[in-house]
């Protein structure tokens, strides 16, 4: 169903990959958008146990896209530099794709919350913290479930090692 990487010798490791996704701090996510034009949002998120989670408004293009069609792909971007003498780029990235839906109950949206804030606010005093969990039913999490995952890197950076 899913094609086969045509650089394999680019494809990092299923591991690597998810890493990849693990440290990351915003991918973009592609999605079938209005009349036909495919619609790409950059956008914060957390990865857990092969899914991944996006808090986003209760109304708005993306969730009107998902109605539409629930196969996505998101992309994160981890390394990125410019090599200029060589009119190419190093980069590692991961691409994860899927189906996505609204999480279906308040445990599932408070468990999304709570890794978003792990992620991106780790260090928040703990009042803020239950103040900004408490709001789980101002906001819709969506949930990607993976059912495939490429990872791919500069030739350059594999043959230094990069699995």
């Amino acid at each position: 169903m899913f094609r086969k990487m045509r650089r394999e010798k680019c494809e990092l490791s299923k591991e690597t990959a998810e890493k990849i996704l693990r440290e990351g701090d915003f991918g973009v996510l592609a999605l079938s958008g209005d009349d036909g034009y495919s619609y790409a949002v950059p956008i914060n998120y957390a990865f857990s146990d092969n899914k991944i989670y996006f808090h986003s408004a209760k109304t708005g293009h993306k969730l009107d896209a998902i109605k539409n069609n629930d196969k996505v792909s998101f992309c994160v971007v981890e390394k990125h530099k410019v090599v200029p003498e060589e009119f190419t780029t190093y980069f590692t990235s991961a691409i994860a794709f899927g189906k996505i839906h609204l999480a279906e109950n308040d445990a599932e949206k408070l468990h999304a919350l709570e890794l978003l804030a792990d992620k991106f606010s780790p260090d928040v005093n703990v009042e803020l913290r239950e103040k900004e969990l408490s709001r789980v039913n101002a906001v819709s999490i969506l949930v990607l479930e993976i059912e495939h995952l490429t990872g791919k890197a500069a030739r350059e950076l594999i043959r230094e090692g990069l699995k």
